[in-house]
């Protein structure tokens, strides 16, 4: 679940850095810098841990529904790629047809797959989405009631005093704000085409 790339991407969007209607008048001298270990919450945040769980049941899930489909056909698989051996790479039509029988099984199998994979990634990336879009007005909060202009994460930092970090309240405040979240994401809309235009007759002449 935790892609802590997409997040900061996501927070840096959103608009991490505060004060902003007197950044004109400040200098650089005044800037007051806040820290967050974006990477410890993300991997603690209450809603993040149980989100974690519930993808990985999915995950689970996932491996258990392929193992039950392609068993079957791994089995087929193996013994006509057998028989192909036996009949020196020079299947007779009744071999060739019985491999063309095994792609026509095969491939609805490993679409179905592979559609419920996409949906397990799209899910991961939803729950990232709703951590990112709460975590950053919290952060934006956090920092506010410190007194801090900006708020960078622990992650890109070469050194930062501890005073300056804010991890633990807006991990608190995270918890509070954002108890859970959803691990199923909406589904894809679909494009939808416009209609044709009927027709027009074409005119006829006089």
């Amino acid at each position: 679940m935790r892609n802590t790339k997409t997040i900061l991407a996501a927070i840096a969007v959103a608009g991490a850095t505060f004060g902003t209607g007197a950044a004109v008048a400040q200098t650089l001298a005044d800037a007051k810098v806040a820290v967050v270990d974006v990477e410890r919450v993300m991997s603690t945040c209450v809603a993040c841990v149980a989100a974690r769980g519930q993808l990985q049941t999915q995950q689970t899930q996932l491996q258990q529904y392929a193992q039950q489909q392609t068993a079957p056909l791994q089995t087929e698989r193996t013994a006509i790629e057998a028989a192909i051996r036996a009949a020196n790479g020079k299947p007779d039509a009744a071999l060739e047809q019985r491999v063309q029988a095994f792609q026509r099984r095969a491939e609805p199998i490993q679409r179905a797959i592979s559609e419920r994979e996409q949906t397990l990634r799209r899910n991961a990336q939803y729950v990232d989405q709703q951590v990112a879009e709460r975590l950053a007005p919290v952060i934006e909060q956090v920092a506010n009631q410190r007194g801090a202009t900006v708020a960078m994460s622990k992650s890109t930092l070469l050194f930062a005093a501890t005073s300056a970090d804010i991890t633990d309240p807006v991990l608190a405040a995270l918890n509070q704000q954002l108890p859970s979240v959803q691990t199923v994401a909406p589904a894809p809309q679909q494009s939808q085409q416009p209609a044709a235009a009927p027709a027009q007759p074409a005119p006829t002449g006089r």
